[in-house]
C-alpha cells in the first residue's frame, strides 16, 4: 500500500464526475479571482498594459487555489480532520469516489499548469513574480501538508491574508506597472480581510472536530467568542479602506463597495447567533460578500 493510500477510502457516495466537480469548490474560486481583478484595476485606472498577463494571472491563481483545495482534501483526510462527522460541505475523498492518490495527482497537475503559466508571467514581471508564484504553490501544499502544516498550528489566517490578499493583489498589479504603489497595498487589505473572514467561519464551525484531531487552528486557540470577534474586525476594517483610498488620491468611485454594507451587517449579526452546521450558510454568504465587494472595488479603482 502506497504512502498516499494509508487510509482506506470510504464507500462511494457519488459518481466520480460529481466528486471531481464537488472537489473543485467552484463557488469558492472567487477567492482567487477577486485579488487579480482588484490588483489589475488598482495598477493603472482605465488601462490594461498587459492584457495577456492579466488572463494568465487569473488562470494561474485559480489553478493554485484548485491545487491547494485538492491537496488539503488529502492531508485533512489522512489526519482525520475530515471524517464522517464533518459538519461542512462534502469533500473530494470523503465522497468515496476519489482516492487520495488520485487527488494528489490532480493537485500536482493543477500546480504544474499554474507553473507553466508562471513561466510566461516571469517574462513579464521578472524575479518578483517568480518568488510570489513559487511561494504561493509551496504555501498551498504546506497549509495542511508536510512535517509542520501551518494550518494545524494557528497560522492559516495569516497565510490566507498574505497570499490571497497581499501577494494576489500586489502581484497582479506588478504585472501591469512593474512597481508597487501605496494605492495597490491599500487595495490589497480588504481583499485579504474578507477572504480570511471566509476561513474564520469555516474554522469556527469546525472548532470541536479540529480540536479532537489536534488541528490547532487559530479558532481552536482563541475559542468561539474571540473568533467571532475576529470575524467582525476583519469585515469592519474592510469598509475603512475605501476612505483611505480617497485620502490617497483616488476618486469617490472607490466608495462603490459601501453598497455591500447591508450584507456585511447581516453577516456580522449572523455569526453572533449561528453555530455548527448552520454556519455553512454564512460561509456561502461571506464568499458572496467577498465577491461582490471585490468586484465593486475593482470597478471603483478602474474608474478612479
Amino acid at each position: 500500500m502506497s504512502e498516499t493510500e494509508t487510509l482506506p477510502p470510504p464507500a462511494p457516495a457519488m459518481s466520480k464526475a460529481r466528486a471531481w466537480w464537488t472537489g473543485l469548490r467552484v463557488a469558492s474560486l472567487s477567492a482567487s479571482v477577486v485579488p487579480v481583478l482588484v490588483g489589475t484595476a488598482a495598477a493603472r485606472p482605465g488601462h490594461l498594459n498587459h492584457p495577456l498577463a492579466f488572463v494568465a494571472a487569473l488562470l494561474a491563481s485559480m489553478l493554485i487555489q484548485t491545487g491547494t483545495n485538492f491537496s488539503n482534501d488529502v492531508f485533512d483526510y489522512r489526519s482525520g480532520a475530515d471524517s464522517a462527522s464533518r459538519l461542512g460541505p462534502a469533500r473530494l475523498i470523503l465522497s468515496g469516489a476519489i482516492t487520495p492518490r488520485e487527488a494528489l495527482l490532480a493537485a500536482g497537475a493543477a500546480f504544474g499548469a499554474a507553473a507553466l503559466l508562471g513561466l510566461y508571467l516571469i517574462t513579464v514581471g521578472g524575479w518578483p513574480i517568480l518568488i510570489i508564484g513559487v511561494a504561493s504553490i509551496v504555501a498551498g501544499v504546506v497549509y495542511t501538508g508536510g512535517p509542520w502544516p501551518v494550518g494545524y498550528h494557528g497560522l492559516g489566517d495569516l497565510f490566507t491574508f498574505v497570499f490571497f490578499g497581499l501577494a494576489g493583489v500586489i502581484g497582479s498589479a506588478y504585472l501591469q506597472i512593474l512597481t508597487v504603489t501605496p494605492v495597490v497595498v491599500l487595495a490589497a487589505l480588504p481583499v485579504g480581510f474578507l477572504i480570511t473572514a471566509i476561513l474564520v467561519v469555516n474554522n469556527l464551525r469546525d472548532i470541536a472536530t479540529d480540536r479532537a484531531v489536534g488541528k490547532m487552528t487559530l479558532a481552536v486557540r482563541l475559542g468561539p467568542g474571540a473568533t467571532r470577534g475576529e470575524y467582525g474586525a476583519l469585515v469592519g476594517l474592510s469598509y475603512l479602506v475605501p476612505l483611505a483610498l480617497v485620502v490617497a488620491g483616488r476618486s469617490p468611485a472607490v466608495f462603490l463597495p459601501l453598497l455591500t454594507l447591508p450584507l456585511a451587517v447581516r453577516a456580522v449579526d449572523r455569526i453572533r447567533r449561528l453555530q455548527g452546521p448552520a454556519l455553512n450558510a454564512l460561509l456561502r454568504g461571506t464568499g458572496q460578500l467577498n465577491l461582490v465587494f471585490g468586484v465593486l472595488l475593482a470597478a471603483g479603482l478602474w474608474l478612479s
